[in-house]
């Protein structure tokens, strides 16, 4: 009796290694197996292909190094040698222009990256800086692979520099899609966006068991380092979501808004919205009493087409505005004080956070409206001791460093030195606008009555009387609408209804803009 040899035998002609190479593909398509996939499902998480079809157009990505596998040894790694080794790297589109991912494969070694899995990303990041196309990270990983050790940390060293060089070359945007913690985490601060999705995505420097050990502090993950805390205390996330859909979705209409890199302008649209469309609405939108509050997003949502605009570090910082929108079809950044928290007044965290969005605009082309209402920066000895004068400074510095076209309008209060901050025409704004309801002053009325008539007002038979007496001559004689655009400190003073249209008009006069900075390596901002 013959017995047949069930081995299987290797392909001799050219079909039969087309036949292997397709269910080699299909082998790392699937992944490690279905019990790993039902796992990701079960913790509400989508595998790392599901995403990439979710960020891409679809039938357009086109995967790089499919087949690559680790060569480590020890610890059982040389028994375990997947394909694509725990990271998916590729190119497609996303409306139909260029962009390059990489998406941390959480079934395979928790995503946790090893020598193989590190040189994959350089391979792609350094695609994407030759190319000039945005680089998405889809990150879900458990940090350095322990069993290839130091190889595993080097790795981590060749991400940290390539993110630096890119930075301002290439928009970068990291999505946090599950666990980023100890030195991994220094990836996502190092690009330009940081999005994250509550319960699933975390990311910390050391997590709740070591400060435990080391402070006696409870915490759980979420509480230490989850969606929330990262988009409303640390400032760390730009964005936060309920779920992956969602949170790649606006990666998507992010993307719309950038150009591919530094070197173009972002992409331009079609506006069904009028560029002479009056805004009637704003005349009682804004009140004329500086005291009152009233909310600078209902403003920008007069003032853009059709009222859409994507918001930046939305619950951090909320003093102040930074968002994303277009004006006659052009992509244009929007700083603006937000009169509703803490009375739009500058601090720490405002001053950080507009000075950072100020600086990626410079660096991806894209112009700058400021919506001045701003008191002045916040007093206190927390905001003194904690460094307001250095961290005010970087919005100086961002300001003063932005060559792309600037205008500033100054819808209210401009008092002191946030006035000046705040891309005044004397730090280099190209066009300064007022509304007949402005304030531009040192600062306000009363605090200046204060200084200058002390004496008078001390001496006065009935000092609150001298007082406001003194308040209203001030007013009448420094702080009438006029006085800085009598001075030339503000090219016009407009009907608030018409700014839409003195806007988009400014800024299709400023779009050949060219200045030159002085010949240096790179400056010194503070820090």
């Amino acid at each position: 009796m013959t017995v047949l040899d069930e081995t299987p035998r290797e392909p001799t002609d050219a079909r039969g290694r087309v036949a292997e190479l397709l269910a080699l593909r299909e082998q790392a398509r699937r992944g490690p197996s279905e019990r790993a996939t039902e796992a990701q499902h079960a913790k509400g998480k989508l595998t790392a292909r599901e995403r990439i079809e979710l960020l891409l157009d679809p039938g357009t990505f086109k995967e790089v190094e499919q087949l690559r596998r680790h060569r480590a040894t020890g610890f059982g790694l040389e028994a375990k040698k997947p394909y694509t080794d725990g990271v998916i790297t590729g190119w497609g589109t996303v409306e139909g222009r260029t962009v390059f991912v990489y998406a941390h494969d959480f079934r395979i070694f928790g995503g946790a990256l090893g020598e193989a899995h590190a040189t994959k990303i350089h391979k792609i990041m350094d695609m994407a800086i030759s190319a000039g196309a945005p680089l998405v990270s889809l990150n879900d990983g458990a940090g350095a692979r322990i069993q290839e050790g130091v190889s595993a940390l080097a790795g981590y060293g060749g991400i940290f520099q390539r993110n630096t060089r890119a930075s301002g070359v290439i928009p970068q945007i990291s999505v946090m899609l599950g666990p980023c913690a100890g030195g991994a985490a220094y990836s996502p601060a190092l690009t330009d966006f940081v999005f994250m999705v509550r319960e699933t995505s975390q990311m910390f420097i050391t997590g709740p068991d070591v400060v435990r050990a080391v402070t006696g502090e409870e915490i759980t993950q979420n509480g230490l380092g989850g969606a929330d805390v990262h988009a409303e205390t640390s400032g760390v996330a730009h964005f936060a979501y309920d779920d992956e859909e969602t949170c790649i979705a606006e990666v998507r209409y992010l993307i719309s808004m950038l150009p591919s890199n530094n070197r173009e302008n972002p992409p331009t649209v079609e506006s069904q919205d009028p560029a002479d469309r009056r805004s009637d609405v704003l005349l009682d939108l804004v009140p004329a009493d500086g005291n009152r509050p009233y909310d600078m997003r209902k403003v920008i949502e007069e003032l853009v087409d059709d009222g859409d605009f994507l918001e930046i570090h939305e619950r951090w910082a909320t003093n102040i505005l930074c968002a994303l929108a277009r004006l006659d079809g052009q992509v244009v950044g929007i700083v603006a004080n937000q009169p509703q928290s803490l009375a739009g007044v500058l601090d720490i965290e405002a001053s950080e956070k507009a000075a950072r969005f100020v600086q990626m605009c410079d660096a991806f082309n894209i112009p700058i409206v400021t919506l001045l209402d701003v008191p002045g920066f916040l007093p206190g000895v927390d905001q003194e001791h904690g460094g307001i004068i250095r961290h005010g400074a970087k919005l100086l510095y961002a300001y003063c460093n932005a060559t792309v076209p600037r205008i500033s309008l100054i819808l209210r209060k401009a008092y002191g030195g946030a006035y000046i901050v705040m891309d005044s025409q004397s730090i280099g704004a190209d066009l300064t606008y007022a509304w007949p309801t402005n304030e531009i002053a040192v600062m306000g009325a009363e605090g200046a009555a204060n200084v200058i008539f002390r004496k008078q007002i001390a001496e006065a038979e009935d000092p609150e009387a001298m007082r406001a007496r003194m308040v209203k001559e001030y007013k009448a004689e420094l702080m009438h609408p006029y006085y800085a655009a009598e001075r030339g400190l503000v090219d016009d003073v407009i009907d608030p209804a018409e700014t839409r249209e003195v806007l988009i008009a400014s800024l299709a006069m400023l779009r050949n803009k060219h200045a030159d900075l002085p010949s240096r390596k790179h400056g010194n901002p503070p820090q």
